[in-house]
């Protein structure tokens, strides 16, 4: 094999979910794609990954210091929904049900993977209710082991606040389910049926 073609598919396996045979059907593609579109597409990611910025109100992704989501007049300000990652926004904002704000935490709490409270961005989250306006925070963390870990270790920081309603999406959504995978009318009803976390 060509060593160029074992380049790139050495690289493009390094993708999650990207697997070898996955890897050079990509790179077989990009072969037979007109240049001009294979250059743009290259541009736009060396783009991306040097200009992007993570807002400094929610840390979702960005153009600029703060996300179209946070500037948006329209937003609920007084809801905030606590998400793991930002493709979990970009999944609840398809099902066009929710109007809050949001706040990317950046990961879940996994002691076997040595990431602690202090490596998310909680303390954000805190500022931002500190600074008052928010009346409700949901939680919508998955159902895996981590993520309830990083529920509990939530609802014991949102104590502090007593006159805060702490919600939990409702739990419709199976054990070990990521946010990203779960089908649209699924994630409609766990944002409507949301109950109360005691």
């Amino acid at each position: 094999m060509s060593q160029l073609l074992t380049d790139v598919v050495e690289e493009l396996s390094k993708l999650p979910g990207i697997g070898r045979r996955t890897a050079l059907r990509l790179a077989m593609h990009l072969l037979r794609m007109e240049p001009s579109i294979v250059a743009g597409m290259t541009r736009s990611i060396d783009r991306f990954r040097r200009e992007i910025r993570y807002c400094r109100e929610c840390n979702n992704l960005s153009d600029t210091d703060v996300c179209p989501i946070c500037e948006d007049p329209k937003r609920d300000r007084s809801t905030i929904c606590v998400v793991e990652q930002v493709a979990d926004v970009l999944s609840i904002e398809h099902t066009q049900q929710y109007r809050g704000l949001y706040h990317v935490l950046g990961g879940v709490i996994s002691p076997m993977q040595g990431i602690a409270p202090s490596d998310l961005k909680i303390d954000l989250l805190v500022e931002r209710i500190r600074r008052g306006g928010v009346g409700e925070v949901i939680l919508a963390i998955s159902t895996s082991v981590e993520g309830e870990t990083t529920l509990f270790y939530l609802m014991n920081r949102l104590r502090e606040f007593p006159d805060l309603k702490i919600t939990s999406i409702a739990r419709g959504i199976g054990f070990g389910d990521e946010l990203e995978y779960v089908d649209e009318l699924t994630l409609t009803h766990a944002l409507l049926n949301r109950r109360a976390v005691e």
